[in-house]
């Protein structure tokens, strides 16, 4: 398996878990939109072709650094609906909220509301591309057919008997009641009437129009916790990144209600170590290491920001993070109870000759996220509420119009050496790690973005169902390696496949100082790189 990889471009660069979004991004970029429009055409398509990893009912993020060097994060998390308190959950017998089906869908879908901030941007950055452009691709693809990939065959199989109560799934992603082949073509038809009728009155009709009206009266109708008046007062918001400064460069990532604050703290710690070379024992404990640091403080600080008891300056700071830094034990693992985010997500990135550079996640939270899909619209909604608790003591407790932890955080940094790197992956738990990973590989130790993203890769964390928590990595690391790692008492679990899902679907697009442009994408996904 390779990665998909495109280089030498002039005027703008695109890559995407699927071709056929990277695709769609090209073209916008070669009628002469910009990186954000591209992105944009690119986020409808994605949801169109790869509907098990995101959906337009789902929450998004955007980093978009702009031609002068601001760069600006575009926040587009949903809160928890009006009618979802814990008491209704408790009152019909539940100690956690469900997954799937309509009590998991409590959340509203934030991602459009973050297109239409985007737009703005684009606009104001000269953009002057037709929403009915915009999404032509993905209204051709839902409508004529998309064809299924290796992974939602695979993800429809596995996730099948867990969607009993999720409304819509079987109509919208089974075959005559089965699971669909790899390679069959599926369509989407109400969502491309949806997305048809948004290219003419509107995003904003997703919320206060006829669209609005039909995703809240489909809510009603099932029973989920989320309302009109939700749907009417929705506003996705423009804020600061968080930053982190580097000698090879500045990191940045979102704010909470993301995880982007364990993402820098992992990258900073690991340089404090002065690992000497790539693909060593030193190089896989040290990341694991600073990946066990940084979530100890991701799982104290993190919640809704409107909710936050400090601000999170301090755990970016030298004097923190040089502190963090010697607490890591070279030769030996630490301890490692934690508990484990799942995700399917989308990564996707582009840049254009202007120096725009755009790092977005969209996502569902779990594979398929409800599996409840809204028969008026297509829309299938997110499970992003499950990641509440229902203990009103807790971190992050179901409340109305709370926003959910999110595991998405899309990642720029720009380099001392004028290069400016968008990147990311899907993953939950393994974003912050797999970043960390990508970066390392690639900037600090030079290795070309193709084989940065191929190279194998291990994951902290829990898998579903599982009481242990190891550390699973490929199976194309070195035995010598792996035994050096069980003798510092990590315990590692090899898994069976060379390129394994489970270590998420990454990709990266660089805007090199002499304005050349490159993008990849991960072997692991159905991927696509396209540029002009």
């Amino acid at each position: 398996m390779t990665s998909t990889h495109t280089f030498g471009h002039r005027r703008g660069v695109a890559a995407a878990p699927h071709h056929a979004a990277a695709e769609a991004g090209r073209l916008i970029l070669a009628d002469g939109g910009n990186a954000i429009e591209a992105m944009v055409a690119m986020a409808a398509s994605i949801a169109a072709v790869y509907p098990h990893m995101n959906h337009v009912g789902g929450d998004g993020f955007w980093l978009v650094r702009e031609p002068n060097g601001r760069v600006r994060a575009l926040m587009a998390p949903g809160p928890a609906g009006a009618r979802a308190t814990i008491g209704l959950y408790r009152e019909r017998g539940y100690d956690a909220i469900p997954a799937r089906g309509p009590l998991a869908a409590l959340t509203v879908p934030g991602a459009i509301g973050g297109w239409m901030l985007a737009l703005e941007a684009a606009k104001a950055l000269g953009g002057k591309m037709p929403l009915d452009l915009l999404l032509a691709s993905a209204i051709k693809q839902a409508r004529e057919g998309y064809v299924v990939s290796r992974s939602q065959h695979a993800l429809t199989r596995d996730k099948l008997p867990e969607m009993d109560e999720a409304v819509g799934f079987a109509q919208t992603f089974l075959a005559d009641g089965k699971v669909p082949a790899e390679g069959a073509v599926m369509k989407q038809t109400a969502f491309a009437a949806t997305l048809d009728h948004l290219a003419n009155a509107g995003l904003d009709d997703f919320y206060r129009g006829d669209v609005g009206r039909e995703i809240a009266a489909d809510l009603e109708r099932i029973g989920a916790p989320v309302t009109r008046a939700d749907l009417e007062k929705y506003r996705a918001y423009v804020t600061e990144p968080l930053s982190v400064q580097l000698n090879s460069g500045t990191l940045y990532n979102t704010p909470p209600p993301t995880q982007g604050l364990a993402s820098l703290i992992i990258l900073a710690l690991f340089e404090r170590l002065r690992v000497s070379e790539a693909e060593s024992f030193d190089f896989v404990h040290g990341l694991v290491e600073s990946t066990k640091r940084a979530f100890r403080v991701r799982d104290r600080a993190i919640t809704d920001p409107n909710r936050m008891k400090q601000p999170l300056d301090r755990y970016l700071s030298a004097a923190f993070l040089d502190a963090e830094a010697e607490k890591i034990d070279r030769r030996k693992a630490a301890r490692w109870p934690a508990p484990y985010g799942e995700g399917d997500t989308i990564w996707m990135g582009a840049a254009d000759a202007s120096g725009l550079v755009v790092s977005y996640i969209q996502s569902i939270y779990w594979e398929f996220g409800s599996g409840s899909v809204l028969p008026r619209t297509g829309v299938l909604m997110q499970n992003r509420g499950a990641s509440f608790s229902l203990d009103k003591d807790a971190l992050n407790p179901l409340e109305p119009g709370r926003l959910p932890f999110h595991t998405l955080n899309p990642a720029l940094a720009v380099l001392k050496d004028g290069r400016v790197m968008a990147y990311g992956t899907m993953g939950g738990d393994g974003q912050p790690q797999t970043q960390g990973m990508i970066f390392a590989r690639h900037v600090l130790f030079r290795r070309p973005l193709p084989e940065a993203l191929e190279a194998p890769r291990w994951l902290l964390g829990r898998t579903w169902g599982s009481t242990i928590t190891n550390l699973r990595m490929e199976s194309r690391f070195d035995g010598n390696l792996i035994d050096q790692l069980l003798s510092a008492g990590h315990d590692v679990a090899v898994l069976e496949e060379p390129f394994s899902d489970t270590m998420g679907h990454a990709g990266a697009v660089v805007l090199h100082a002499n304005g050349t442009m490159e993008g990849a994408h991960d072997p692991r996904a159905d991927p696509g790189a396209a540029g002009v």
